[in-house]
């Protein structure tokens, strides 16, 4: 597996999920990572370190500690976000209703 260029070059995403989702976004011409059990924190350290945006599946994001998700959510170098997997098991969050709820404006 290619991390980075021989010329320091960052990548420019990379995808980390189930193994189904991520053969569609090696396709579309993505670094994809499909950790086995218990190497999802690793392989997002790795991924924060040498990619520019990372694409995390909700399935993997609920396998990772909470703190470490949050931190990989809130920084914005390299941008982090959640995608549904291909099979459409586990759906990203809401934002926007989550959003709303908090400000009190309803569903």
């Amino acid at each position: 597996m290619t991390t980075q260029s021989t010329a320091g070059k960052r990548l420019a995403a990379v995808f980390i999920g189930d193994e189904v989702s991520a053969a569609g976004w090696r396709l579309a011409g993505v670094e994809s990572w499909s950790p086995d059990p218990g190497q999802e924190e690793s392989r997002l350290a790795q991924a924060l370190a040498t990619a520019q945006l990372v694409l995390l599946t909700s399935q993997m994001a609920g396998r990772l500690s909470p703190g470490v998700l949050e931190s990989a959510l809130r920084t914005t170098t390299p941008l982090v976000l959640l995608v549904p997997d291909v099979r459409g098991q586990s759906d990203p969050p809401n934002l926007t209703a989550l959003i709303r709820g908090k400000l009190g404006l309803g569903t």
